[in-house]
């Protein structure tokens, strides 16, 4: 059972499952459940409470989710049958994060009631922006996370996976190697332009594992994951890989994702 009380912790790159996360806190709301939220990137998860209900949210990430989202779920702490359910956002296609959490939550002792995946625009560098057709993948996506918000406060939800498929994609998608192929490719290109660059520190307060540092013009240190953050949500469009053109992404405002709104609670 889900309980009348949900800790949910999120971590949203550019805003997709802060939109997710936000449409289904009203529908708790509504049915009189009470949500705190809890960034990930804030939380000690050994310091949480596993006499309430657990919400994860976060988005996707090479099949899977980012490294330091993956490095979280697995230092939760041990349960006794504590209800958990999670939502992913993702461009198409994950594969390697429902059925591997699940086996990381179950064998903690979680009661996992519940894992759905939502479809929401693309964020990784997009080569081009239909308006009308993010919208219509927002909508759809934001109606759907309403849906299993009514779901889950039913009882109506399962958390289903595929053992050998997932399994295979998770040590394709997750192993050592892989992440440091990754985090050495892209993110240890990101630079600024030092001409349109505010000074305005939003790319340091904004990435999740600190991998930015502030001088006079932001650092980047050799920890980035590619969330694209700092890509999209510099105010000036300053954050750029050189000879790497694509559309900035973004669909909430930075201030939403350094607030303390909506019942936040920071560790």
């Amino acid at each position: 059972m889900l309980g009348v009380q949900v800790n949910l912790y999120y971590y949203s790159g550019t805003g997709n499952t802060l939109l997710v996360v936000k449409d289904m806190i009203k529908v708790f709301s509504a049915r009189g459940i009470q949500v705190t939220l809890h960034k990930i990137e804030y939380t000690d998860p050994k310091k949480i409470d596993t006499e309430k209900a657990i919400g994860l949210a976060f988005p996707v990430a090479f099949q899977s989710t980012f490294p330091f989202v993956w490095n979280f779920l697995k230092a939760l702490p041990q349960a006794e049958g504590t209800p958990v359910f999670m939502i992913d956002t993702m461009m198409a296609f994950s594969g390697a994060i429902v059925g591997p959490l699940k086996k990381v939550l179950t064998t903690k002792g979680y009661t996992c009631i519940g894992a759905r995946e939502i479809v929401m625009p693309n964020n990784w560098f997009p080569k081009k922006i239909n308006e009308e057709e993010n919208r219509e993948k927002i909508n759809n996506g934001l109606r759907k996370a309403r849906e299993y918000a009514e779901e889950l406060i039913e009882g109506k939800t399962s958390w289903n996976r595929i053992p050998i498929l997932s399994k295979s994609l998770y040590q394709i998608c997750c192993n050592d190697f892989m992440m440091k192929r990754i985090n050495l490719a892209d993110g240890r290109k990101i630079t600024v332009n030092k001409d349109k660059c505010l000074k305005c520190s939003v790319c340091a307060k904004l990435c999740p594992v600190n991998n930015i540092i502030m001088k006079e013009y932001p650092e980047w240190q050799d920890s980035c994951e590619v969330c694209m953050r700092c890509i999209n949500f510099c105010p000036a469009n300053a954050v750029l890989i050189p000879g790497k053109k694509f559309k900035h992404y973004r669909v909430v405002k930075a201030k939403e994702l350094l607030s303390q709104n909506l019942g936040e609670s920071r560790e």
